[in-house]
């Protein structure tokens, strides 16, 4: 016969009990409830109209027009697309904004980071007096006639560099870089590749570069969306149709309502009825259109996009 000894019930460790909640005061639930209201207000302020604007692209015209479109389309059609698609200045604008905005997030960000790593320095001489002849340059301008006359002389008018060279680089965008190399590439590192006898370009280059992929992400971004949304500079710049962006066709299309069905190749007089009575749609059509290419950038940079901006805005 086996005699066991009884089963003790020890006390459970502290590790083992389920962890206890503090219970928050009164105030903060109050508190905590309020801004969630207003959060979720300003949230619907952002995502309403850009579901109405789809849904209204999407919808019968007749059911935009008298307001019996709100939320979801009505009459689902596809017939303001193809509209805007086979339009041929907008297809033109379209890929003339493309090249502007690709062209300038290449050339401002190689001239804003090599601009800002050099103002980042402590070894450039005068690097606080050029610096703020820049700063300066955010206080004062010449203005949009001087601005003209200079683009005038260069030879820039109706040609696609009046459309990327006169916005190549941001003030603020280099002020953002020069503060993220100087929080971020440390003197001892520069020190460290000169005794291995890297010389200033190796060191910005191999060394530099590779650790700036949060500020080169923050600048191809402000860039290209700066560029994309432009259309000022082309109203003044440029005369040529075929030179114009896709946010200055839209700027015709949304405010002169200039939207010419007769344009479009091997279109009838029925047909020219029918988009006609399809113009209010078109705009919707259009403001998605130019919507789509940063909202397929942005997800791709948002992690480098929000590190970067952190780093670059603390104070150098």
């Amino acid at each position: 016969m086996v005699i066991t000894a009884p089963e003790t019930h020890a006390p459970r460790a502290a590790a083992d009990m389920p962890p206890r909640r503090i219970k928050d005061p009164r105030s903060d639930r109050v508190l905590n409830v309020i801004l969630l209201v207003l959060l979720s207000l300003f949230t619907l302020t952002i995502v309403y109209p850009f579901v109405y604007i789809v849904s209204a692209s999407l919808s019968d015209p007749q059911a935009v027009s008298s307001g019996e479109m709100w939320l979801w389309p009505i009459g689902f059609s596809t017939d303001a697309y193809q509209a805007v698609l086979d339009y041929p200045d907008i297809t033109r604008g379209f890929l003339n904004s493309l090249l502007y905005s690709g062209s300038s997030m290449l050339i401002g960000t190689a001239v804003t980071i090599s601009g800002g790593y050099a103002l980042s320095r402590a070894d450039l001489w005068g690097r606080n007096p050029i610096t703020f002849v820049f700063i300066l340059t955010m206080m004062f301008s010449g203005g949009m006639i001087p601005s003209y006359l200079v683009v005038r002389d260069l030879g820039m008018l109706n040609t696609v560099w009046a459309m990327i060279l006169p916005g190549a680089v941001s003030v603020w965008q280099l002020i953002v870089t020069r503060t993220f190399f100087q929080t971020t590439i440390p003197n001892e590192l520069l020190e460290c590749s000169r005794i291995d006898g890297a010389s200033d370009m190796r060191f910005f280059a191999q060394i530099a570069l590779p650790l700036s992929k949060p500020i080169i992400a923050v600048n191809l971004l402000l860039y290209g969306v700066a560029t994309w949304n432009s259309y000022f500079n082309a109203l003044i710049y440029l005369t040529d149709d075929s030179l114009y962006p896709l946010q200055l066709v839209m700027r015709n299309v949304l405010l002169g309502n200039s939207f010419d069905p007769s344009r479009v190749p091997g279109i009838s007089a029925e047909q020219v009825l029918e988009m006609q009575q399809l113009a209010a749609q078109l705009k919707y059509a259009l403001i998605i259109i130019a919507s789509i290419p940063p909202l397929i950038a942005y997800p791709f940079v948002q992690k480098h996009f929000v590190k970067g901006m952190m780093i670059g805005s603390l104070k150098g």
